[in-house]
Parts: C-alpha cells; sequence; structure tokens
C-alpha cells in the first residue's frame, strides 16, 4: 500500500518504484532457483543461462555441453556485486542528491500526511523511530493544510503537530493523539519538553553516522557471501565439467 504511492510523493518523473522491486526480486528468485537446483542436481544447464537452447539440447546427457555461447552463474553474480558496489560508491558521491531526495520525500509526505493512511502510518514510523518532527524542524508542518498557522485554517490541529513527534511519556499506555495540538503557538524552550524540535533529515544523517560500522558491516558481509558464491559456483562447474570429460 505504501509503495505503490510512492510515484506520487517522489521526483522520479512518474516511476512506480513497485516495478523496481518487483523487477530485482524477479531476478533474485531466477538466480536463486537456478543456482540452488543446478547445485542439487549438479547440473551445468541450470548453473549457466545457456542463449543457444538448442545447440545444448543435441548433446547427448554424458557429452560435455559447448558452454561458448552461455553466460555463467557467477558471471550473473559478479554483474549484480559489481552493480552493488557501483550503487554504494554513487550513493557516497552523490550523497547530497540523497539529501535532497530525502528531503523532497518527507516534505511532499508532510503535504499528503491527511490524504493517505499509509503515508500517514509511514511518516509517523519515521518520527516515533528517529525521534524527529518534519524535514528539518516542527515548523515543516506549515506546509500541511491541517497544521498551518494560517488565519483562514479551522482545523483543531491548527499550529500543532501529528502525536508521532511527541516525546512519550513511559508512564502513558495509551497514546495521546491531541498531545501536539497548537504546540507551535509556544516559544522554541517550551516546545523542546513536549516535542522532538530536530528535524528528520538531519536525524537520519546522525543515525548513519552512528550505526556506520553495522551499516559497513551488513554491507561487507553481504559481498562476501556474494563473492563465496561466485567461487563455489565457479568450482562446482569446473567440477562437474572434469566428470564429464572422465566420461
Amino acid at each position: 500500500g505504501v509503495l505503490s504511492n510512492l510515484s506520487s510523493i517522489t521526483d522520479l518523473g512518474g516511476f512506480d518504484p513497485v516495478w523496481l522491486f518487483m523487477v530485482v526480486g524477479g531476478v533474485m528468485f531466477i538466480l536463486g532457483f537456478a543456482g540452488c537446483v543446478g547445485a542439487l542436481r549438479e547440473n551445468t544447464l541450470l548453473l549457466k543461462f545457456v542463449s543457444c537452447f538448442s545447440a545444448s539440447e543435441a548433446q547427448t546427457p554424458f557429452e560435455p555441453v559447448d558452454t561458448s555461447p552461455a553466460l555463467d552463474f557467477s558471471v550473473f553474480l559478479g554483474l549484480i556485486f559489481f552493480l552493488e558496489l557501483t550503487a554504494g560508491i554513487l550513493a557516497f558521491v552523490f550523497k547530497d542528491w540523497i539529501k535532497d531526495q530525502l528531503n523532497f520525500f518527507i516534505n511532499n509526505n508532510i503535504k499528503a500526511y491527511r490524504d493517505d493512511i499509509d503515508l500517514q502510518n509511514l511518516i509517523d514510523f519515521t518520527q516515533e523511530y528517529w525521534m524527529c518532527c518534519g524535514a528539518h524542524g516542527p515548523d515543516d508542518w506549515n506546509q500541511n493544510i491541517y497544521f498551518n498557522c494560517t488565519d483562514r485554517n479551522p482545523s483543531r490541529e491548527r499550529c500543532g503537530v501529528p502525536f508521532s513527534c511527541c516525546i512519550k511519556d513511559p508512564a502513558e499506555d495509551i497514546i495521546n493523539t491531541q498531545c501536539g495540538y497548537d504546540i507551535r503557538l509556544q516559544v522554541d524552550l517550551k516546545r523542546q519538553k513536549y516535542i522532538y524540535t530536530k528535524g528528520c533529515v538531519g536525524q537520519f544523517e546522525k543515525w548513519l553516522q552512528d550505526n556506520l560500522i553495522v551499516v559497513a558491516g551488513i554491507f561487507v558481509g553481504t559481498a562476501l557471501l556474494q563473492i563465496f558464491g561466485i567461487c563455489l559456483a565457479q568450482n562446482l562447474v569446473s567440477d562437474v565439467k572434469a566428470v564429464k570429460a572422465n566420461w
């Protein structure tokens, strides 16, 4: 539900990110299926994506398969690893652009906060998890027609913030959804007692810095697993070729 609406609040020219998830998921399924079953059956045809199947089908089961028109399973894994490495480098080089996109995303989400329950839940989760309010601060909620401070705004939420901006009281078991009412009419020092005053963009950057070792460890661990899979696939194909050559 959230992903189906992301295209309306992202600056991607109408591209729906759901298609990206579907394509990546499809590729992962095909690679996983071919690698798993190919390894279990010791079948090079499943460890390779052959571009000319008719030539392979003409072989007898015990004849070495001509793999000249084939792309190794490990080559596909290597290509995926290269794309991931490239994405990581680009993310580091264009971190300012990513920051702008995150700012654009949050601000657009703020504007549409009451329009879609999925987006509303997404922004509430973000603000609660990162203990933030708005993209750069609570005043960003002026962009929402229900929370802005204009005199023409008849909403009871005028000059307020969503409950997800409120600092939680450990003694409260039930969420007070009205805790942010009129809070932006108060001075900054008083706001700090009741709501988060830091923006989500800055809190996200701080979260990345605080968890840099964990994030880097996950990426390095994933990369090592992929490299290990590439080596195993190459070794298995070589062993199968050696056995077939003896036949």
